[in-house]
């Protein structure tokens, strides 16, 4: 962002960094540590948190940077103010050290990351998620809470989500309406598990379960809920159109795949292409009403309309998220925040048979996928979350591709998640039958 840098090296000049704590120390985070450690002027990662504390020593010396161990407040506060980079297998004290501005959260888990967002909010801290599941299941109530205390709830830059709110915004503010935020896939297949994508997770270094939300819908679901949540749109049918068009289509050869009534019709979709190029970018599709605009647009090569595609050709995560630290610690902007009630949920559906008594595990695995579905219809089809899903016991048996709902299994008692998604349904109620939760 071109006013960041600027803003970042006088950071740096006045010897005054924004200093930020990271959760989670996988394969994404280890690119961040690499990141802000190195090229990032005007911001500190000054500590490190994950539950093995080996594996976050290990990201600050791939970064090549020493790193000293703690287990209290004081003794990380001493740390920071010492410049010395600080590892803990306890989360809350990155959050609750008075010298931290802002954490980033990059743990890909669901109730565990929802524990360090609230904790981080409730301590003042500007939260920055690499976490599109969390957001996709609970980011109204902690955008509320969030916005109670004072500080920026977001989703980063990089994220493809991210990257999508920057396109949106920069088409909205040229005066192009947009009608579709768009994502673009190479592989969709519902029925992927850890064991097919073990090779792939391998070669790349990164972990099976992740891989296989990716392969199998999940994760696209969960980032265009994180838009339509952000932006007001919705999605045009469960699981959104999702078109297939062969390997290195343009995206702008795509436009005419989706329904045309569903993106002009009420605030827009959000939704995705598979195979087009180029591939992992992120697209908008949007349209003007005035002629002598539409004119110009023509004139630079955008077409004739009525759809004028916008696109980005990439989105590169970890290089990315310092943008967003800096633009919620100096500049008080959200990369991606929902607007208020969500307007798309991501629902579980049964990627396999499994039996009455049978626990759901988690996200990528190998009993569930996700699809997006509008709230309205969510909650008036009772319909489970799937980030609520892992750990709950079924009570009846389910089949494959079967949509489940509340009634179809017995949550975990002592789940946050839970606690919060009843907060967020009783201050964004839709039209949620009785009985739900």
């Amino acid at each position: 962002m071109i006013i960041i840098d600027k803003a970042l090296e006088k950071r740096a000049g006045e010897n005054n960094p924004i200093r930020v704590a990271m959760v989670g120390a996988g394969f994404m985070a280890r690119g961040i540590a690499l990141q802000i450690c190195n090229y990032v002027p005007g911001m500190e990662l000054v500590a490190i948190a994950n539950r093995t504390l080996d594996t976050a020593r290990r990201a600050y010396r791939e970064a090549g940077r020493d790193s000293v161990a703690v287990d209290s407040v004081s003794q990380l506060e001493t740390a920071i103010s010492r410049g010395q980079y600080a590892v803990t297998d306890n989360p809350l004290l990155v959050c609750e050290a008075g010298n931290v501005d802002a954490v980033i959260e990059v743990t890909g888990a669901v109730e565990y990351g929802a524990r360090v967002v609230m904790h981080a909010i409730r301590h003042g801290k500007h939260v920055i998620l690499m976490n599109a599941e969390v957001d996709g299941t609970i980011g109204s109530i902690l955008k509320h809470y969030a916005d109670k205390a004072g500080v920026v709830y977001t989703v980063a830059d990089g994220d493809q989500p991210g990257v999508i709110m920057n396109l949106y915004r920069f088409v909205k503010g040229i005066g192009v309406k947009p009608v579709l935020c768009g994502n673009i896939k190479g592989l969709h297949d519902p029925y992927r598990n850890p064991t097919t994508q073990k090779g792939f997770a391998e070669k790349w270094g990164q972990n099976p379960s992740m891989v296989t939300s990716f392969a199998d819908g999940t994760k696209i679901s969960y980032e265009q809920a994180c838009v339509a949540n952000a932006t007001g749109m919705r999605v045009g049918r469960r699981g959104m159109f999702g078109p297939t068009v062969p390997g290195g289509t343009p995206i702008e050869k795509t436009v005419g795949l989706y329904p045309l009534e569903a993106m002009l019709e009420g605030p827009g979709i959000v939704d995705y292409v598979v195979g087009a190029a180029p591939g992992p970018g992120v697209f908008v599709l949007g349209t003007h009403d005035h002629p002598a605009q539409r004119h110009y647009l023509n004139l630079y090569k955008l077409g004739e309309g009525p759809l004028y595609c916008f696109y980005t050709p990439y989105h590169l995560c970890h290089f990315e998220i310092h943008n967003t630290v800096a633009r919620a610690v100096l500049f008080n902007d959200a990369t991606l925040t929902p607007l208020g009630t969500p307007c798309v949920e991501v629902v579980t559906t049964a990627k396999i048979d499994s039996r009455a008594g049978q626990t759901l595990d988690g996200l990528g695995e190998y009993m569930t996928y996700g699809l997006a579905e509008n709230y309205d219809v969510a909650r008036a089809e009772n319909l489970l979350p799937i980030g609520l899903a892992e750990g709950a016991v079924l009570k009846r048996d389910v089949t494959k591709d079967q949509v489940l709902t509340f009634d179809d299994v017995d949550l975990p008692a002592d789940s946050l998640c839970v606690q919060l998604y009843k907060e967020q349904l009783a201050m964004f109620p839709a039209s949620v039958p009785t009985g739900v939760v």
